[in-house]
């Protein structure tokens, strides 16, 4: 099969490519290369045999020639990171998607398969039980309220304690740019895709983890952060309490379960959750971290929190795993073997800081005023 992987050249589209290739396919890539992801250009673990295109994925006729030529595509290039840029995330995680489905239906394009990476983000607060009012979907959490240390959600009908379950996809509140963005993706994909006959999956991806993962966002990646800060000798800040609930997934899991939406004839027309089964506090996760560096010093709480985050979010991956999927890798597997990549990365002792001053000069990390 010959098939298309936009954004190819980075975290989750890099591991696809060496599988597709195993497997004999004919991959083209197409990606900007851009920062903060790629700064030195083309990535030296970029995948033998593949056919690169540099390039933005909104540039028409690009992506019309290389549509042209293939049968299946899997579209992961995305704009994520920084929470302010708004426009942005729309017009390329949300543009870029419709015009991949506009192209391929005014040329009357025969795709045997299109794949689209969405987020656990399209879900934003998790789904929670009440005792009294059973199922709820709160709302975002009000500024006011995070000022004040008050980091859980209480039921939105009665204001009691919520209990937080897992989520399934029919769940969709996102409360910030990219998770808003990631559901318009696939809203759009999914939807043109039934009513012009394109066989389209959109995969729910919690949070990935593994080599390749960039050092060089400001907002995304806990493996990232908690792994720079005891490689340098530090201990990461936790924020919030440290109680913050998500599931993390292998990226060689993730790979697993791109393979199958390929060509899974029950996956067409779905958005699935891809996830890691278990649920971690923040802290647990860092835990999990430190133990693998053996250091003596536990994350610490500061009072601060990154104003737009989700408390709870806990993916229910039932769905996909009814289709032959499941996770085989643990956190301890995906923080080991990041680590490793880790060691061969240069000029890493700068990341943080300059993370750091980027998120606080846009209003992202704040501080509770008790």
């Amino acid at each position: 099969m010959r098939i298309l992987v936009t954004g190819g050249a980075g975290f989750i589209g890099s591991h696809t490519c060496d599988r597709l290739v195993d497997l004999g396919h004919e991959v083209l890539v197409l990606d900007a290369l851009t920062e903060p992801v790629h700064r030195g250009g083309r990535p030296q673990y970029l995948t033998p045999g593949v056919d690169l295109f540099v390039g933005d994925v909104r540039n028409r006729d690009l992506l019309a020639n290389l549509l042209r030529r293939v049968d299946a595509v899997y579209h992961f290039a995305a704009y994520q990171d920084y929470l302010t840029d708004f426009a942005r995330f729309t017009d390329v995680n949300v543009g870029s998607t419709a015009l991949l489905f506009e192209v391929a239906v005014a040329e009357g394009l025969d795709l045997e398969r299109v794949v689209v990476a969405s987020s656990q983000a399209a879900m934003g607060e998790g789904l929670y039980l009440c005792p009294q009012d059973g199922e709820q979907t709160p709302d975002m959490r009000p500024e006011e309220a995070l000022r004040r240390g008050r980091w859980e959600l209480p039921c939105p009908t009665c204001g009691g304690a919520l209990e937080l379950t897992r989520t399934p996809e029919r769940v969709s509140n996102p409360q910030n740019a990219y998770g808003m963005s990631k559901y318009g993706e696939e809203m759009v994909a999914l939807n043109l895709g039934k009513r012009y006959g394109i066989p389209t999956v959109a995969l729910r991806y919690s949070i990935v983890q593994g080599p390749r993962q960039s050092v060089y966002n400001a907002y995304s990646g806990a493996c990232r952060i908690f792994c720079l800060h005891y490689l340098l000798g530090g201990a990461p800040v936790l924020y919030e309490d440290g109680r913050a609930v998500r599931d993390y997934v292998n990226i060689h899991d993730v790979v697993a379960a791109n393979e199958l939406a390929l060509t899974h004839p029950q996956a067409v027309g779905r958005a699935l959750n891809v996830g890691g089964g278990a649920a971690y506090t923040t802290a647990e996760f860092a835990e999990v971290v430190r133990a693998h560096y053996g250091s003596d010093r536990p994350g610490r709480v500061s009072g601060e929190y990154r104003f737009g985050d989700t408390r709870h979010i806990f993916s229910d991956i039932e769905a996909l795993t009814a289709l032959g999927w499941s996770p085989k890798r643990t956190p301890a597997d995906s923080v080991a073997e990041y680590a490793a990549w880790l060691e061969t990365m240069p000029d890493l002792e700068r990341v943080l800081a300059e993370a750091d001053a980027k998120m606080r000069a846009l209003g992202v990390v704040r501080r509770a005023e008790v």
